[in-house]
């Protein structure tokens, strides 16, 4: 095995020895139908890997497809993978195959797979198990023969243990476990990595290269790199552009490190203190929203029922609407008449009488023009984006509510 050729060919810079293994395993691997799971941080270049794999494969005549299922909604994913039949779903006007079918006698490599829903994850290892699969819309079983590789920068062990992983998937799967490390443990890589890099952008922007002093090249070894070759390979081409000294030092170079440092931006994780304090808040906020769509729709059961009342019925139903106020109407999951019944048995709203005998509403139940709801609910769903890095599934789940709302409400807040 010529490790310089492939690392030439498949653009692979370093000589880092666990680097050097992993590249020996996926050439041995691929000459087998075994399934391979790749693993290592965002940034070390898990494509690539995959890419090796395929191209030292049997498959490697037929398609290549690469699947980012973090990108992909849920209620898609299937459809993407699988296909569908015409009429299978709103806005399917006509039968499509999804990848599994097009990549027959071919690879697909499934990356950020830690994102798949549990119900496609069965599916999956339908397909891994047998190779059957069926089209969304269709009752009908077909069959395909493809190379599966899976790839992670998330612990799959800790996804299992929390119910979101099937384990035996994982098993499935991690036939062949490859490791990627990180950059911070490859030291005598980077340097090299920059210098290639470097080259590259200087060919591609007319510019001259720049080049590093000996304490830069010491401050770029010893920097942690948490966007690992990503990280790198932006600085790189930020300083190739826009520093007009070809000669960067320690102090140029740190302005651009800290510039892309996300140790600068404000810190999502808090005390247990402020988690408990925030998420009882959002608790509170949900409780108001949810108060205010079942008070909506009671209004406008109360004023059906004020309409054949008499006139003293018809002045507490002005109270009642005072109190109640108008909000849009939402999807409701409470028995309206059976609502008002309880708050005329606890006398929620029951009207005191004043010196007058003009009945009217208890003032510590009003609620207040200035406490906007709205407000609170958009407030509620950007914190739950920012939570979840604006992945609207998991923003759904802690909003205990569907994806397809959550992107209705978004474009409706224009958040």
């Amino acid at each position: 095995m010529d490790l310089i050729a492939i690392k030439q060919r498949f653009g692979i810079i370093g000589h880092n020895e666990v680097l050097d293994h992993a590249i020996e395993i996926a050439v041995q691997v691929a000459v087998t139908d075994l399934s391979v799971l790749i693993t290592g941080e965002s940034g070390v270049g898990k494509d690539n890997f995959s890419k090796i794999i395929h191209q030292y494969s049997k498959y490697k005549h037929g398609e290549y497809i690469a699947v980012n299922c973090g990108a992909i909604p849920e209620g898609t994913i299937d459809s993407e993978l699988f296909g569908h039949e015409k009429g299978a779903f709103t806005g399917a006007t006509e039968a499509r195959k999804g990848y599994f079918e097009v990549a027959n006698h071919g690879t697909i490599f499934l990356d950020e797979i830690a994102d798949l829903p549990l119900g496609t994850q069965a599916r999956l290892l339908r397909v891994l198990e047998n190779g059957e699969f069926i089209r969304v819309g269709s009752s009908k079983v077909s069959t395909t023969k493809v190379r599966v590789i899976a790839a992670t920068n998330v612990n799959l062990a800790h996804k299992i243990a929390a119910g979101k992983f099937r384990a035996d998937l994982y098993y499935r799967l991690n036939s062949v476990p490859i490791y990627l490390p990180p950059l911070r443990e490859r030291k005598e890589d980077i340097f090299l990595l920059f210098t290639k890099f470097a080259s590259d952008f200087s060919e591609k922007y007319q510019v001259p290269p720049i080049q590093l002093t000996p304490n830069a090249v010491e401050f770029l070894s010893n920097h942690n790199w948490p966007g690992n070759i990503r990280e790198l390979k932006n600085i790189t081409k930020q300083i190739s552009i826009l520093e007009k000294n070809r000669i960067i030092d320690k102090v140029t170079l740190s302005k651009y490190i800290e510039k892309n440092n996300l140790s600068g931006l404000p810190m999502l994780m808090q005390k247990d203190e402020e988690k408990n304090e925030h998420f009882e808040r959002e608790i509170i906020y949900k409780f108001l929203i949810d108060l205010k769509r079942e008070i909506t729709e009671l209004k406008m059961q109360v004023n059906k029922i004020m309409n054949k009342e008499d006139d003293a019925s018809k002045i507490k139903e002005s109270n009642i609407q005072r109190q109640i106020g108008s909000f849009p109407i939402d999807d409701f999951h409470t028995d309206p008449i059976e609502t008002y019944k309880i708050i005329e048995k606890d006398n929620l709203f029951k009207p005191k009488e004043r010196e007058d005998n003009v009945p009217f509403i208890d003032e510590s139940i009003v609620i207040e023009d200035n406490f906007s709801l709205i407000e609170s609910e958009k407030e509620m769903i950007r914190k739950a984006l920012d939570k979840y890095g604006s992945k609207r599934k998991d923003a759904a789940k802690e909003l205990g509510i569907s994806e397809r709302t959550l992107y209705r409400k978004i474009k409706e807040y224009n958040l």
